[in-house]
């Protein structure tokens, strides 16, 4: 098996010498063909992509209300986001000595924001998400979840690899404007579009001149492609917005704040009722939420993981990754201590490619990213003046490079093609890492079985798959159930 990897292989260990010793030992800087500058720049780079949920997770959990029409303050969740994306990333730094950073998961808060708060108070909402964080860890102790990634055949993991590679790309494209979804009207079955039908306004321009900026100084390969270009475009549009008449520039508008520093809120920290919500709805119910909340954090970790750990050739020579039961306990914590603050459960981040995409090779690139989540909880209007418009192009530069693993599949072997392709096609096309994912293995086990070769499918994927034919049917289920 060979190891999936972009770039020159790293050097040799250092054993001598100041690379030898200190921070460079501990985080086996040198040993990864890594560099002090590499790890500094890859933490600011996913930084600064992963800022947005500063001022998404508040939006989006501010915007609900529970069932008794209670909603949570947005300043006190842009505190709780920043202390826990800060402290997460950090152990996740320490503890796994990967460039994995952590924040709000998107899609889960979504879940508990408005599948979940509606029958229950907030704060048994966010007791159901302890819960199921500690049901994970359990999940993790016991080795099964490390178990189920390793028994992922290869090839579907280097397609996890691309399909997350196309899936960043389209949500940078979309989250910029560049992409926007078509109105329901009559006479189209066109589902998005580019722009409003043209490309329009300054803050695509600035989206454009970002792609252009980003991907010459990819191909001419300049140290600090991705950070440039976003600090860069940051700089632009800040004089944009200041000569022109910007309608809107989305969730973040990129003008220098009156006042940079602003006092953190911790008002929500502990705000959760671990076992509340089984006074509040059925026990059937408790389970499918569960359910629920547990496959997506499970399959999203996974998918990211291997991901990003692929995309700086860290995986070793049986395509593992290395500490993969730290990675995955820190990971679970994480959504343990996400609910305890009341900003929904904490996950590993795609994003973190855009720091891989820089340089970033070890857990000292969250180090980095740590601190300025932890500055953040004091300079908010400072650290959150780059718009998406100037962040989202390093998110398709990534996504270009995570594609081009495509080339370690065997594309001419049917039993593994098809199901690489559908977990490749799926994540961009349902805007979901876990949907993605649920295609492959349900049609990886499929073709297996009907070629006669279901003794070569691990039986953790026999369950994984089951799984997921639940969760694709969770409605009819519903129905059924009368839930």
């Amino acid at each position: 098996m060979h190891t999936v990897t972009q770039g020159p292989p790293a050097p040799p260990p250092t054993t001598s010498g100041s690379e030898g010793r200190g921070i460079d030992r501990l985080f086996r800087i040198s040993q990864r063909g890594s560099t002090y500058s590499r790890e500094i720049r890859g933490g600011f780079a996913t930084f600064f992509t992963m800022a947005y949920i500063l001022v998404l997770n508040p939006i989006i959990l501010g915007s609900a209300k529970d069932k008794f029409g209670d909603t949570l303050d947005a300043g006190q969740l842009a505190t709780a986001t920043a202390l826990v994306a800060c402290v997460m990333t950090v152990i996740m730094g320490l503890g796994g000595n990967l460039p994995l950073a952590l924040a709000a998961g998107l899609g889960l808060n979504a879940v508990v924001a408005f599948q979940i708060a509606p029958l229950m108070s907030w704060e048994d909402a966010m007791g159901l998400v302890v819960l199921e964080g500690l049901l994970i860890c359990v999940l993790v102790l016991t080795g099964l979840r490390e178990a189920v990634m390793h028994a992922i055949p290869q090839p579907l993991k280097q397609a996890i690899s691309v399909g997350i590679g196309l899936f960043i790309a389209f949500i940078g494209f979309v989250d910029s404007g560049f992409i926007t979804r078509i109105p329901d009207v009559a006479n189209t079955t066109v589902p998005v579009q580019l722009g409003n039908g043209t490309l329009q306004g300054w803050p695509i321009l600035v989206f454009c001149l970002g792609v252009l900026t980003t991907i010459v100084l990819l191909a001419r390969k300049v140290k600090g492609a991705i950070l440039i270009s976003i600090v860069a475009m940051t700089v632009v549009a800040i004089v944009i917005d200041k000569v022109a008449d910007i309608k809107s520039w989305g969730l973040t508008t990129p003008s220098l704040p009156d006042k940079p520093v602003a006092s953190p809120d911790f008002g929500l920290l502990g705000k959760f009722d671990l076992l509340g919500s089984f006074d509040e709805v059925g026990m059937l119910t408790i389970v499918l939420l569960i359910f629920t909340l547990i496959l997506s954090d499970f399959f999203d970790t996974m998918g990211t993981v291997v991901g990003v750990t692929a995309e700086a050739g860290l995986l070793d020579e049986n395509g593992q990754v290395p500490g993969l039961g730290r990675v995955l306990f820190i990971d679970a914590a994480a959504a343990v201590a996400g609910g305890a603050a009341s900003q929904s459960s904490a996950t590993t981040y795609i994003e973190s490619a855009a720091g891989v995409g820089e340089g970033a090779r070890t857990g000292f690139a969250n180090l980095v990213t740590g601190a300025l989540f932890g500055l953040a909880l004091f300079l908010a209007p400072l650290l959150t003046i780059v718009p998406m418009q100037a962040a989202a192009p390093a998110l398709v530069a990534v996504g270009f490079l995570m594609m081009t693993q495509v080339r370690h599949i065997e594309w001419d072997r049917y039993d593994i093609a098809i199901p690489a392709f559908l977990t490749i096609a799926v994540m961009p096309f349902t805007y979901s890492i876990t949907n993605g994912i649920g295609a492959g293995f349900v049609s990886y086990v499929v073709i297996k079985t009907v070629m006669g070769k279901a003794r070569e499918v691990h039986w953790l994927l026999w369950g994984s798959a089951l799984l997921f034919l639940a969760y694709f049917a969770i409605d009819p289920l519903k129905q059924i159930l009368g839930v």
